[in-house]
């Protein structure tokens, strides 16, 4: 147990904490999400009392952090998320991973032990001293900024370099740590100026700010007066930097097909005519046909990692690519960095302002999807082509989207539009199964917007507990679970790529709709048994609280995963592959 003696107060002094949670609120953050302890009390008691701020508690720090992360992502604000020492501190790092991968501003305000503990054995004790390890070594690789916070006036330096860090690009998580006496200790309240508005939006960085450099504006400009046909590749920078209506009118402009990033389906309209598809692994063959009939590829908001050029590394080599946003590429190009929304005015700006129309193309048809590799484990269960289109039917087009890991989230990438007016997520920074639960509760909580989580059993069984989460605070969401009793895209690799399934990754089979309804009697819970039933239960679920749906799927069945393909053709043809020399050799992208 930790036991500190309070500073007595003096005048014209609050505690450390009460000020953290009065700048909270002043910079416009509305929730706090984490897990208490002996370690945090206080700052939890501070945004109690404080009730600027509302906190939220998760039922683990990985969710609560997801939770901070969904919260930014629809918010484009800083997520909030605070955790004790020890164990809690620690199960911050995967979710802190996320948010560093896929650049969301996120701010960790983690306890410590009491600074006179230090080193003496203190329970929990992450100071480096003494033979403890250091905190600070550990969240340094997944952080853009990392401090321990010594006294209660270093504080006043380190709280703003933390926000500004996090929110300059590239963004990314920002960790304090916060000794138990630190917290407790007395602070002096500093003269401002002006009094803020409040909730205020986190000051923009300098670096976002600053000039686009005019020589590489001028090299762009000119590459994409030049060209005759260009497909578009949007990333999810886009959607951080509120660079929808920028990106438009660009396309509009040079008559563009515009494809998107597989975490970026949100950025242009999925029913618009330039529509070209979702790039990569979990993509639309039409965005290599756009590809390579284009003479430039021009890619906004993404370095276009390997889960967004998979299958494209040749008709990149043999185009000219040309780069906006403020990170450069993984393939060579010419590139304009700075802020992205000013990269896309200035160079729309030099264009002609006559909107031309883009060349005929097929639109983003869905790949064939064959059925199970053997017919036997069929029985009951529903394709995903025909539950995704259950969801299509039934999603409002103002919800937010939080798309899981696995074959059921291929099958969403793929198939599924995003709402025209919400977020459509999918976290492939680290691509960390269980990520959508806590996500998708703090997006529910930022914007009172009804939010869908589509998800696997796997991903169901490592955070789904975090529906009781969601029933604590009446969260508007909507868990999808797609239950096929396995951890399917393992079982699929082992049969495809090593030779054959091994039984470790093929569940028995769990009725998780009655162990949910079970445990939480007040949550809307269905067991849908085919496609009609799910599409009316999302549809009574589009009001009130939390809803929790289950539908039953087969692990056999190939979703629209690139690794894959070659298996899925086989399927209608006498040869059967089952080498990973045969997909080395059709070029097949080894993704997780």
């Amino acid at each position: 147990m930790t036991t500190t003696t309070p500073n007595v107060p003096e005048a014209g002094t609050v505690r450390l904490v009460d000020y953290l949670a009065g700048e909270l609120a002043r910079a416009g953050v509305t929730h706090m999400f984490g897990v208490g302890g002996a370690n945090i009390e206080d700052l939890y008691d501070a945004v109690h009392r404080g009730g600027a701020v509302r906190g939220v508690v998760a039922k683990h720090e990985f969710s609560a952090v997801t939770m901070a992360d969904g919260y930014a992502r629809t918010t484009r604000r800083l997520g909030v998320v605070a955790a004790t020492s020890g164990g809690g501190a620690m199960n911050l790092v995967p979710g802190l991973a996320e948010a560093y991968a896929s650049r969301v501003p996120v701010l960790a305000l983690v306890g410590q032990s009491p600074t006179s503990q230090e080193g003496h054995g203190a329970f929990q004790d992450s100071s480096g001293k003494g033979g403890s390890f250091d905190a600070g070594e550990v969240f340094t690789p997944v952080s853009r900024f990392c401090a321990r916070v010594e006294d209660a006036d270093s504080l006043l330096e380190l709280l703003p370099r933390a926000v500004e860090t996090a929110q300059a690009d590239p963004r990314g998580p920002a960790v304090l740590l916060l000794p138990k006496d630190v917290q407790q200790a007395r602070i002096r309240l500093p003269s401002r100026g002006p009094a803020s508005a409040p909730d205020a939006p986190m000051p923009a960085s300098a670096a976002s700010a600053a000039r686009l450099d005019s020589a590489a504006l001028t090299a762009v400009s000119k590459v994409l007066r030049g060209a005759g046909r260009i497909l578009i590749i949007a990333g999810e920078n886009v959607a951080a930097a509120d660079a929808h209506a920028e990106l438009a009118e660009l396309a509009r402009r040079l008559g563009a097909w515009v494809a998107v990033t597989p975490d970026a389906k949100d950025v242009f309209d999925n029913r618009d005519p330039r529509f070209a598809g979702v790039a990569g692994v979990m993509g639309h063959a039409n965005v290599e046909d756009c590809l390579r009939r284009a003479d430039v590829c021009l890619l906004v908001g993404t370095r276009l990692p390997l889960l967004a050029r998979g299958g494209l590394d040749r008709a990149l080599a043999a185009t000219e690519v040309v780069c906006l946003g403020p990170e450069p590429p993984f393939v060579s190009g010419t590139a304009l960095g700075g802020d992205l929304r000013n990269a896309l005015s200035a160079v729309t700006g030099r264009l002609p302002p006559r909107p031309h129309a883009c060349p005929q193309h097929s639109g983003p048809l869905p790949a064939p999807m064959p059925g199970p590799v053997s017919p036997g484990a069929r029985g009951r269960t529903v394709p995903y082509t025909h539950a995704v289109a259950a969801v299509e039917a039934a999603l409002p087009q103002d919800a937010h989207v939080f798309v899981d890991a696995g074959n059921a989230g291929a099958s969403a990438v793929h198939l599924l539009p995003a709402p025209r007016h919400g977020r459509f997520v999918v976290a492939v920074g680290m691509g960390g199964m269980g990520y959508t639960f806590g996500a998708g509760i703090g997006a529910a909580l930022a914007t009172g917007r009804r939010t869908y989580v589509l998800a696997g059993d796997g991903a169901f069984f490592m955070h789904g507990m975090e529906v009781h989460t969601a029933v604590e605070y009446a969260a508007p969401v909507t868990f999808v679970i797609f239950n096929n009793n396995a951890h399917a895209m393992c079982a699929l690799r082992e049969e495809f790529l090593q030779g054959g399934i091994r039984s470790d990754d093929l569940f028995a089979r769990t009725d998780i709709a009655a162990g949910v309804a079970a445990a939480f009697p007040s949550l809307n819970v269905t067991g849908a048994e085919n496609a009609a039933q799910l599409r009316e239960a999302l549809l009574r679920s589009n009001t009130g609280g939390p809803a929790f749906v289950v539908l039953d799927c087969d692990p056999e069945e190939i979703p629209p995963f690139l690794p894959f393909q070659p298996f899925a053709e086989a399927t209608d043809s006498t040869e059967h592959p089952n080498s990973k020399e045969n997909s080395d050799e059709r070029r097949v992208v080894h993704g997780g």
